[in-house]
């Protein structure tokens, strides 16, 4: 089946205006929210910007790295005696770590002492620590003492983490997913524990992706296109996906002809939930499966040219998406019309011995009907800006959608007709205090 595409007359896609913001030398893969304004970028020039959302400028350029950004994570910390605290940690494949002041773009902290690149960043803030993840597990406080360590658990290192309830973590380790229990030392003193509790080798590949969807269940994918639903609580599967290409399963998609199933075809890259649905991008396709119901109800093969890198949820029933063809895509899950199912035939058609074949073929099309995906994913908009692979983005609601690209730059889609009137507003102000100024003259 064939990409959708969509007209100029994108009715529905407010963002009409852009905003390109230049400043990277090398590919933006990053990008985290600080506050309901600014936001961070990093990547492969081991450079951190921080930004205006609204505006676009560009606030503070951060230099402290000399290779690629790996992770980046923000924290707003508080203490009784000290006010909020807005900090971000980044690490980098010059296997350090630094914590930095973003009211100031100063360095707080750098630690050096890692022995391989640390992949995954963590915070939790219930418990006013961070976890770093590569070749072991290190638990740190907000001034990056480290407080206890795994540990070393394998040469590939952990890839992915995820908090979940009791002061556990999850860490996906190659194709192992591996819980670990923070615990406070009983001795009264400032010490942790970190210790391995279960590992789960249900998965078939290497894990790709981890989502927490609420306090009971969380969600890991794989290359091959598994994903699985997991009990937060004691670390059972719940329930599994894995023929996400396969057309016999959802039959109201066109079968591809196809020797093979590569690898990038099947993988999960991404995942996001909305705690009623986990939605995954999956080669170059989005899916959307009820947790309830334990099936994809709707699902999109061919939403991009090449593989879908990331995805998220909007708060209305829209999702956004972006790929390594350069595109960004806004979709709407809307629900199918459901025909009703025709009643047994009677009279005429018993007499001659119809009714039984056309009973069977009435349950087949039922069967049919209840294999079908209720709901249905329509293109409702098409950011065309990027000239290579949009690597994620960030939605900051009215102000608009931050994305970031192998381009090296970011691009902010903004809402036209909200700025046009902000626009207009602004422009009365300044009439109307040039108004007064010359009254009083």
């Amino acid at each position: 089946s064939s990409v959708q595409t969509i007209g100029e007359e994108q009715i529905q896609n407010p963002y009409t205006e852009l905003l390109v913001l230049k400043g990277h030398q090398d590919i933006v893969r990053f990008l985290v929210q600080i506050d309901d304004f600014r936001f961070a970028s990093a990547g492969d020039d081991g450079i951190i910007f921080l930004w205006n959302a609204q505006t676009g400028e560009k606030l503070y350029e951060l230099h402290g790295h000399t290779h690629k950004i790996t992770a980046i994570a923000p924290f707003s910390s508080s203490d009784g005696t000290e006010e909020k605290t807005d900090l971000i940690i980044t690490a980098s494949a010059d296997r350090t770590v630094i914590v930095w002041d973003c009211a100031s773009g100063r360095q707080v902290q750098k630690v050096s002492c890692f022995h391989s690149t640390v992949k995954c960043l963590t915070v939790l803030q219930r418990l006013n620590v961070w976890l770093s993840g590569g070749s072991d597990l290190c638990v740190w406080n907000r001034k990056l003492d480290l407080l206890c360590k795994t540990s070393h658990l394998t040469d590939a290192g952990i890839s992915a983490l995820v908090e979940l309830p009791k002061n556990c973590v999850a860490a996906a380790v190659g194709k192992e997913l591996i819980i670990f229990r923070l615990s406070a030392s009983n001795n009264g003193s400032e010490g942790w524990n970190v210790l391995e509790v279960k590992r789960l080798v249900d998965h078939q590949d290497n894990i790709s992706s981890l989502v927490n969807v609420n306090d009971l269940t969380f969600v890991t994918g794989s290359h091959i296109g598994e994903l699985i639903v997991w009990d937060a609580l004691d670390w059972t599967k719940q329930a599994s996906e894995c023929n996400f290409w396969d057309s016999s399963v959802h039959p109201d998609i066109q079968p591809e002809i196809k020797l093979s199933q590569s690898p990038n075809e099947t993988s999960v890259q991404h995942l996001t939930s909305d705690e009623e649905c986990v939605f995954a991008a999956v080669g170059k396709g989005i899916y959307v499966y009820n947790l309830q119901m334990k099936r994809v109800i709707a699902c999109q093969r061919t939403a991009h040219d090449s593989s879908v890198l990331h995805i998220e949820k909007l708060p209305n029933r829209q999702l956004i998406s972006c790929s390594e063809d350069g595109s960004v895509r806004i979709w709407e899950l809307r629900e199918k019309q459901q025909l009703p199912a025709e009643p047994v035939p009677t009279g005429f058609f018993n007499m001659w011995g119809f009714g039984r074949a056309n009973k069977q073929a009435n349950q087949a099309a039922k069967k049919m009907q209840e294999n079908t995906p209720m709901y249905f994913l329509e293109l409702v908009g098409d950011l065309i800006g990027h000239s290579s692979a949009v690597q994620m983005f960030l939605y900051f609601g009215e102000l608009g959608l931050a994305t970031c690209s192998a381009d090296h730059l970011i691009i902010l889609w903004k809402d036209g007709e909200r700025e046009s009137s902000l626009r207009s507003l602004a422009l009365f102000k300044k009439l109307a205090q040039n108004g007064d100024l010359q009254l009083k003259l």
